[in-house]
């Protein structure tokens, strides 16, 4: 599939310059196509029978296959959930933390993971890591690692400033378990998520998918308790002593996808190249360069993800409703002056060039 061919699975293009995949990733015409088709066969022939329900199941088992895919993971470690947020709550709860707990975190979090942690009876200590390099950021995280502390939980890359947090390097400073909050990794560079504890996927961003997506990698499923089970988690269960949790981590599977969601889930990781990553790295090279070369403050160091984020000189948000009236979607970080461009395999250098114009 050439570059010209991918793009053009995505109707948005011909208006917009669509920068912003780490809030919303653009639709594929494919897609939308499968969740309509889907919805259609609903309308008309109903949601029961034995077929419908080995269809959706064997649909579930597909999408399954495909997230783990993207991980580069086993199925079998892989759980189907609605969000990060819902990832990330999961692993929390199945954790058992008590009060005499700690878990490190970092101060370029967004709330999807700070909301389960603040949640937790742990207490949480925060790694500043705002300003620091992302070589310097693994020793600031495990400098906050005490002997109490049970989890660190971290962004793979910060949804604040673009920049990886290091967890291959974390991984190689310590023994503890980490959690990943990868909603601004998966699909827009390799996870490496098999050499981590839990890996959380958001499936609406970079993969381009469905709203209400997403998966959680579990690399032990036996060693984490299924304290928020739902149907689809157990494998038998009685009305007074207990149940059964289905193998593996589909234990912690917690959402019924719609079956129209599901094959547009399916169609939009189907629509995604192999060269996706390399591309992905290479345009957001571009933007950066670009930007730097204008004189605009860049917040994001060289080599990272899709992210870029960087001063606009003014009042952020004011700055992305005037590019958005240009044609040109990119969202400002809240709390900040800063702007933050998504480049994914998709981008154009003219949707660079476009960015730059409208500023």
């Amino acid at each position: 599939m050439t570059f010209e061919e991918a793009r053009a699975q995505f109707p948005v293009f011909e208006r917009f310059a669509y920068l912003n995949a780490g809030t919303n990733g653009p639709l594929a015409r494919a897609t939308v196509e499968a969740i309509v088709e889907w919805n259609r066969r609903d309308l008309e022939q109903g949601r029961g029978g034995k077929p419908y329900f080995e269809n959706v199941l064997a649909l579930r088992e597909r999408a399954r296959e495909a997230l783990a895919g993207v991980l580069e993971v086993p199925p079998q470690n892989v759980a189907l959930v609605s969000s990060t947020t819902n990832a990330c709550n999961v692993v929390l709860a199945g954790l058992d933390l008590t009060s005499e707990d700690e878990v490190v975190t970092t101060d370029i979090e967004h709330f999807g993971l700070l909301g389960p942690l603040l949640a937790s009876p742990a207490k949480v200590r925060v790694a500043q890591v705002r300003d620091a390099s992302p070589r310097e950021a693994p020793c600031l995280v495990c400098g906050q690692v005490t002997s109490r502390t049970k989890l660190i939980a971290i962004s793979h890359v910060s949804w604040v400033t673009g920049n990886s947090l290091g967890p291959d390097e974390l991984r190689r400073q310590t023994e503890l378990p980490i959690l990943l909050d990868g909603a601004q990794s998966a699909g827009a560079c390799r996870t490496e998520a098999a050499a981590f504890d839990f890996y959380t996927v958001s499936g609406q961003k970079w993969l381009c998918g469905p709203d209400s997506t997403g998966a959680l990698y579990v690399r032990d499923p036996e060693r984490l308790r299924v304290a928020l089970p739902t149907y689809m988690s157990q494998s038998a269960y009685d009305t007074e002593n207990s149940f059964t949790p289905k193998p593996g981590a589909p234990r912690f599977d917690s959402v019924w996808y719609a079956p129209g969601t599901l094959a547009g889930l399916l169609a939009a990781l189907e629509a995604a190249p192999e060269w996706r990553h390399e591309r992905t790295r290479e345009v957001a090279s571009y933007c950066r360069r670009r930007l730097d070369e204008a004189g605009y403050e860049i917040v994001t160091a060289p080599d990272q993800a899709g992210l870029i984020t960087f001063s606009s000189g003014g009042e952020a948000a004011e700055a992305a409703a005037r590019l958005f009236e240009a044609g040109v979607i990119v969202r400002d970080v809240p709390g900040t002056k800063w702007l933050r461009a998504s480049c994914g395999w998709w981008t154009s250098e003219d949707d660079i060039e476009r960015l730059l114009g409208g500023l």
